[in-house]
C-alpha cells in the first residue's frame, strides 16, 4: 500500500468515525449523566457517569445494532431510566421498522418493557412504540407517554374495546401501572404539555374514506382550569408547504403556545394566549430568512429563545441569565464556539452544555452555577483530535438570472485557494439547509485536498416561501441549475481546475448530483450519489400505502417534470462516470432507486457502480460503512478526475 493510500485509508476512519455521543442526558438531581455511545461495528451502550466525582462510567445496557438500535434515555427519577429502541428488518422484500420503550435502574437492574403489549384479542399489531411527551417532574416516576392504541374483539363476550388512535397516559416506570390521560382519537396526530404534567394542546388530521390523511390539522387547546377543548388554529399543507400556525409548546406561566407562521413571507415565531383571547404576539422574526428554532431547556422544556440562520446561526434569548452565560462561555472557550443548553437539573442550577464550531466537531459539558464549574465530559470526535480542520466561509454567486445563490466554501488548509480540484455538495432534503459548523463529509474531502462548496439553491428551506419555490423536485430546473451555476462558478474564480471539479451529495443532494448531468452533462468529470431519488413515480408509489401518500404526491406533483426530473429515465443524457452508494434497510428511499439508476446507466453503456451496505439505513451510520465508503468514493474521483 502506497503512502497515500495509507493516509487516505486512515484519513477516511478517523472521518467515518461515528460520533462519541448518539444521546446524552442529566439526571433531576445534577449529579449523573446518562450516554448513549457507539460501541464496535454497529453496538450502543448506555454508561453512567458521575463527572463530578470522576471515576470510569458504567455500562448497563446495550444493543447490537444489528436490526435492534438504542436511540436515546432520559431520566424519570434519579434513579431510573426509560429508553428507546428502535428495530428495523427487511421481511418479505420490504424494509420494517418498529420502536419500543424500555425502562432500567441505574444500576441496569429491574429491565421493563413500557410500551404496552398487544394480545390475542388485538385485532392488529402496533409497530409504533410511544414516545415521552412529559416528565412531569413529580420524582416518583410518572411521566406522559403517546400511545397507539389498537382495537380489541372477544368472541363470545360481551365486552369489547373499541379504543383507537393515538392517545395519552400516565405510566409509572416502577410498577408500569397505566391511566388514560386522554382518550385515544383515530385521527389524532399530536399532544402538546404544559411541561408539568397537562395536556393543553390536541391536533387532529382528518382521515378521508380512503384512509388517507387530510392536508388540514386543526388544534385545539384547554385553558388551564378546563377540560373542555376549544379551537386554536389550523394548519394546511399546499403542495410542500405548510400554511398556518405551527404550534410547538405550551408556556404555562405566560399560558401562551409558541409556534411558527408566516411572518412577511417568512416564517417567525409567534404566541397565542391559552386564556381564551386568543391574543396573537410575533415574538422573533427575521427579514432576510426564517426563523426555524425554538430553544427549550430543562425537564420541563422551558422556552427560553428562538433562532435563525443567515450566514451563520444566531440564538435569541428570551432568559437574560442563558444569555449571559451563553456569552460568557463563547468567550471563555477555545475559538469562541457556538454554546447550546441541552439539558438541565430539576432546579436549573446544573447544565448540560454542548459546544462547535467549523473547526471543532464539538464538546460536551457540565456547568455548575453555585461554583461557575465548568467539567468536560468528552469531546464529539476525539478521532479527529490531533487534525486541523478546515474554516468553513460563508459565500454568495450569481446564478445565470443573476439571482444570488448563498453557500459555503471549505478550502483545504494551507492551500491558497487557486487551481484546486474541487466538489460541489448540494444538501439533502430537499426541504433543508446548510449552515456554518462542523460537517464530517466536508472536512473528510477538505483533508483529501478538495475544495468543498455547499450551494443553498433555490428550492432549499430558510429563507421565506418564495426562495422555496415548489420545492427542489418541482421545481428542479432552477434547483438543480444554482447547483450547476456553484460549479462554474468555482472555476470562473479560479477556485477550481475545470478538469478536476465533481460533484458528491445525498439523498436529494444525490438526485442533484445526478440531474445536473441531464443539465449539463460536460460540467462535472464525476458523480458521487449517496441513497439517491432517481425517478419521481417510483419516489411517489414507494408511499402509495402510506397514509400521508396524497401529500407526498403533491410534494413531488405530477405533469412533464416526472420524467424529464428523473435521472433515471435520462440516463442516455449522463456521460461521467458515476459511483453509487446504498444502506439496504432506507426506508426514506429505498434502495431499489440505486439499482434502478445502475441498471438504466449499464443500458445507455456508460460508467456506473454500486456500493451496497447490508444493514444500514439513509444515513448509513456505522463507522466501518462510512468509512469504506469515504474512501471508495476519494479513490474514484481520483480516477476519473486524473488526480
Amino acid at each position: 500500500m502506497t503512502a497515500q493510500a495509507q493516509d487516505a485509508t486512515a484519513t477516511a476512519r478517523a472521518f467515518g468515525a461515528r460520533y462519541s455521543m448518539a444521546d446524552i442526558s442529566l439526571s433531576p438531581d445534577g449529579s449523573k449523566i446518562a450516554m448513549v455511545v457507539p460501541g464496535k461495528n454497529r453496538e450502543t451502550a448506555l454508561l453512567i457517569a458521575e463527572p463530578l466525582k470522576g471515576g470510569e462510567p458504567a455500562s448497563i445496557m446495550r444493543s447490537s445494532g444489528e436490526g435492534d438500535h438504542l436511540k436515546w434515555c432520559n431520566w424519570a427519577t434519579d434513579t431510573r431510566l426509560i429508553c428507546k429502541i428502535e428495530v428495523m428488518l427487511r421481511h418479505a422484500g420490504a424494509v420494517e421498522a418498529f420502536s419500543r420503550l424500555v425502562s432500567v435502574d441505574v444500576d441496569g437492574k429491574n429491565f421493563k418493557i413500557v410500551t404496552a403489549r398487544a394480545n390475542d384479542r388485538s385485532l392488529f399489531g402496533s409497530r409504533y412504540g410511544g414516545d415521552v411527551i412529559d416528565l412531569t417532574g413529580d420524582s416518583k416516576g410518572n411521566i406522559l407517554l403517546l400511545r397507539t392504541y389498537v382495537p380489541e374483539t372477544s368472541i363470545g363476550r360481551l365486552v369489547q374495546k373499541d379504543a383507537y388512535g393515538l392517545g395519552v397516559e400516565r405510566v409509572n416506570l416502577s410498577t408500569l401501572e397505566r391511566r388514560p390521560t386522554v382518550r385515544p382519537r383515530r385521527d389524532a396526530v399530536e399532544y402538546i404539555t404544559d411541561g408539568m404534567g397537562t395536556i393543553r394542546i390536541m391536533g387532529v388530521r382528518p382521515i378521508a374514506g380512503t384512509g388517507y390523511s387530510s392536508n388540514v390539522i386543526n388544534y385545539f387547546y384547554r385553558r388551564s382550569d378546563a377540560t373542555d377543548w376549544e379551537p386554536l388554529r389550523k394548519l394546511e399543507m399546499a403542495g410542500a408547504t405548510w400554511k398556518g400556525f405551527n404550534p410547538y409548546a405550551v408556556d404555562p406561566k405566560l399560558n401562551v403556545a409558541y409556534g411558527f407562521e408566516d411572518a412577511g413571507g417568512r416564517k417567525g415565531l409567534w404566541r397565542v394566549a391559552l386564556d381564551g383571547s386568543m391574543k396573537r404576539e410575533l415574538v422573533l422574526s427575521h427579514p432576510e430568512v426564517d426563523v426555524d428554532g425554538l430553544m427549550r431547556v430543562g425537564r420541563q422544556q422551558r422556552v427560553v429563545g428562538g433562532s435563525f440562520a443567515t450566514d451563520k446561526r444566531t440564538a435569541v434569548f428570551f432568559d437574560k441569565e442563558l444569555h449571559a452565560l451563553s456569552t460568557a462561555l463563547s468567550k471563555a472557550l477555545p475559538n469562541q464556539p457556538v454554546v447550546s443548553f441541552i439539558d438541565a437539573s430539576a432546579d436549573e442550577n446544573t447544565l448540560l452544555l454542548y459546544t462547535h464550531s467549523d473547526i471543532d466537531p464539538g464538546r460536551y459539558y457540565v456547568f455548575q452555577k453555585a461554583t461557575k464549574r465548568l467539567t468536560e465530559i468528552a469531546p464529539a470526535r476525539p478521532e479527529l483530535a490531533t487534525m486541523k480542520l478546515a474554516p468553513m466561509k460563508p459565500v454568495s454567486f450569481p446564478a445565470a438570472d443573476g439571482t444570488m445563490i448563498p453557500g459555503y466554501l471549505t478550502l483545504p488548509v494551507g492551500h491558497s485557494g487557486k487551481n484546486l480540484p474541487a466538489i460541489v455538495m448540494p444538501h439533502g432534503g430537499p426541504s433543508a439547509r446548510d449552515e456554518w459548523g462542523f460537517d464530517w463529509l466536508v472536512q473528510f474531502f477538505a483533508a483529501r485536498g478538495y475544495a468543498v462548496l455547499q450551494p443553498n439553491f433555490r428550492g432549499s428551506a430558510g429563507y421565506g416561501s418564495e426562495w422555496f419555490r415548489n420545492n427542489g423536485f418541482q421545481s428542479w430546473r432552477t434547483a438543480v441549475g444554482d447547483v450547476n451555476d456553484a460549479g462554474r462558478w468555482l472555476v470562473k474564480q479560479g477556485i477550481a481546475d475545470a478538469s478536476r471539479l465533481g460533484i458528491v451529495g445525498w439523498s436529494y443532494g444525490g438526485y442533484a448530483a445526478l440531474q445536473s448531468q441531464v443539465l449539463d452533462p460536460d460540467l462535472y468529470r464525476a458523480v458521487v450519489a449517496i441513497a439517491p431519488v432517481t425517478d419521481l413515480v417510483s419516489l411517489k408509489d414507494q408511499y402509495l400505502d402510506n397514509r400521508y401518500y396524497p401529500q407526498v404526491a403533491a410534494m413531488i406533483g405530477s405533469g412533464p417534470h416526472l420524467r424529464e426530473g428523473s435521472p433515471a429515465q435520462n440516463a442516455a443524457a449522463i456521460k461521467s462516470p458515476v459511483l453509487l452508494f446504498h444502506g439496504d434497510l432506507d426506508l426514506n428511499v429505498g434502495i431499489e432507486a440505486s439499482r434502478l439508476m445502475q441498471a438504466r446507466l449499464r443500458g445507455a453503456g456508460k460508467q456506473v457502480q454500486l456500493v451496497e451496505y447490508d444493514g444500514e439505513a439513509h444515513s448509513i451510520e456505522s463507522g466501518s460503512a462510512r468509512a469504506d465508503m469515504l474512501e471508495k468514493a476519494d479513490a474514484f474521483l481520483r480516477t476519473s478526475m486524473k488526480m
